[in-house]
C-alpha cells in the first residue's frame, strides 16, 4: 500500500497541515468521517474539563490528529482488512505508535505531543503498548486519547465494523473504566454534554 506524502511542518501554518494529515490518515484507515479531527474536539473538551494549561491543550489536539500517523507511515493491508488479525499482525501493528512518536520528532512537534502519540494505546491497568504503563504513570493527555479514540472508533462506519449507538459506546467505556481506561475520564467524559462530535453514526445513534 502506498504512502502519501506528507509535506514538514515549515511549508504551511501547524495547524493547516496537521488537520491535512489527519485527514490522510482517516483515508489510509478507511474511516469515511472527520475521525481524526472529531478525536481531536472530544480530547479538548475534556482537556477543558480537567483545567489543563493552554499548551498542554494544544499538545493534546495536536496528538489527537496525528496520533495514527505510524499506521499510515507503514502502510499495512491488513489495518482495513475485513478479519482478524494474525498474531504476527498484531505484534506488527503494536510497533505504530513508536514510529508515530518518530514522526512526530521528524515533522518538529514536541516532545508532549511525541510522547503522547507513543502512548495513546497504554491501558489503565498496565496491559497496554508499547511500554505497559499503568495508572497516573501515564500522563493525564494520552488518558483522555485513549478514552476519545475508542469512543470515536466505536460509533463510527469502519471497513470490518458497523458503528454502534452513543449509549452502546457509552455503556463500553463504563464497562472497561479500571482496566483499559482512567475511571476519572471515563466519568468526566460520561458528563459531556451538547457537543456534536458525541453523535453516533449508528443509523439510530
Amino acid at each position: 500500500m502506498s504512502v502519501p506524502e506528507i509535506a514538514p511542518l515549515d511549508k504551511l501554518t501547524v495547524d493547516d497541515e496537521l488537520m491535512r494529515v489527519g485527514r490522510l490518515i482517516d483515508e489510509f484507515e478507511g474511516y469515511p468521517n472527520p475521525h481524526s479531527l472529531r478525536i481531536a474536539t472530544l480530547a479538548d473538551a475534556l482537556a477543558q474539563h480537567f483545567d489543563l494549561a493552554t499548551h498542554d491543550r494544544r499538545a493534546l489536539q495536536q496528538a489527537a490528529l496525528i496520533h495514527d500517523i505510524g499506521e499510515m507511515i507503514m502502510g499495512r493491508d491488513y489495518v482495513t482488512a475485513n478479519r482478524n488479525l494474525t498474531e504476527q499482525e498484531r505484534i506488527d501493528l503494536q510497533r505504530h505508535p513508536v514510529i508515530g512518536e518518530q514522526e512526530a520528532a521528524k515533522r518538529g512537534l514536541g516532545r508532549a505531543v511525541q510522547l503522547i502519540v507513543r502512548w495513546h494505546h497504554e491501558w489503565w491497568n498496565g496491559s497496554g503498548y508499547p511500554d505497559t504503563l499503568e495508572r497516573e504513570t501515564i500522563p493525564l493527555a494520552a488518558r483522555i486519547l485513549r478514552v476519545t479514540d475508542t469512543y470515536a472508533a466505536l460509533t463510527d462506519t469502519r471497513p470490518y465494523s458497523v458503528p454502534i449507538s452513543a449509549s452502546e459506546a457509552k455503556r463500553y467505556l463504563s464497562e472497561w473504566a479500571g482496566i483499559e481506561f482512567d475511571p476519572k475520564v471515563v466519568r468526566a467524559f460520561l458528563s459531556l454534554e451538547g457537543i456534536e462530535e458525541l453523535r453516533s453514526f449508528a443509523e439510530n445513534g
